[in-house]
């Protein structure tokens, strides 16, 4: 007698409890493709949307050194949104057109979305923002490039294995980024001159960050964590990443803002990205 949905849908979340690895699109549910989709989804057009917010900054940096700096992290940008529309390819989306139907470098004018996404694709909304100084581009690395790594440890440990395998090399870039943005947080955070300028920038960009990890006891994340693609609630993961950001900013003579949570507001998902 065949098997049915209901008894191939125990018998994967009984796999993945287990500790196996999925590695093909025949041993899923429709639930965990769906799921699996959706998260991949988010991390590539996040990535692909946060690099083109870059670019400009290749021109504007102070100086040539940054110039390539700049240019290096745009560039790891895109190979990390081609390295998982690689992986949606592979599970059957059309890449390509999704691409074209989105405009990746539309921003937006509004100082605060909430929680809002400002168009139809599935970018992470902190990535409608437009990136307006110097102060903007460091907070970028050091609050979301720091967010995103800690969102993406959980995808190291993921039961999909090709997602997990393809953040290796991911990580590793994103820490050099987030290194990027502490060197310069410090720099500027004990200079009299630039202080006052990016305490400002951390007062506005901390609270978008904060907004991106999704409420507490999310029914959405316990899917996800059921199937193996989380391995922590959305809390956890933001409580750990404010307490790294709070060292951070001690170091550079800066304090994070106090951030109120508006659970009203906050969507069921957890993000993922770069």
């Amino acid at each position: 007698m065949a098997e049915g949905p209901e008894e191939r849908e125990a018998a994967l979340v009984e796999r993945i409890a287990r500790g196996e690895v999925i590695e093909r699109a025949e041993d899923m549910t429709e639930g965990y493709r769906t799921n699996l989709i959706h998260l991949m989804t988010m991390q590539a057009d996040s990535e692909l949307a946060g690099a083109f917010g870059y670019v400009p900054w290749i021109m504007k940096a102070p100086n040539t050194s940054e110039m390539l700096a700049v240019a290096q992290i745009t560039k790891d940008e895109v190979r990390h949104a081609r390295v998982m529309y690689t992986l949606l390819r592979e599970l059957g989306v059309d890449v390509e057109a999704r691409v074209q139907a989105f405009d990746f470098a539309h921003r937006v004018e509004e100082e605060d979305l909430g929680t809002r996404r400002a168009g139809d694709d599935a970018r992470v909304n902190i990535f409608y923002y437009p990136i307006r100084s110097w102060a903007d581009f460091i907070l970028f690395n050091v609050l979301m490039d720091r967010g995103a790594g800690f969102q993406l440890q959980d995808v190291e440990f993921s039961s999909y294995g090709p997602w997990r395998r393809a953040m290796q090399g991911i990580m590793k870039e994103e820490t050099m980024h987030i290194a990027h943005g502490d060197a310069w947080l410090k720099r500027w955070g004990q200079d009299e001159a630039h202080h006052d300028e990016v305490q400002e920038a951390l007062d506005r960009w901390y609270p978008r960050v904060m907004n991106i990890f999704g409420r507490p006891n999310s029914p959405r994340n316990a899917v996800y964590r059921r199937y193996g693609l989380k391995r922590r609630d959305n809390d956890e993961v933001r409580r750990a990443f404010a307490a790294e950001v709070a060292e951070v900013c001690r170091a550079a003579g800066l304090v994070p803002p106090p951030w109120q949570p508006d659970w009203e507001r906050v969507p069921d998902d957890a993000w993922i990205a770069g």
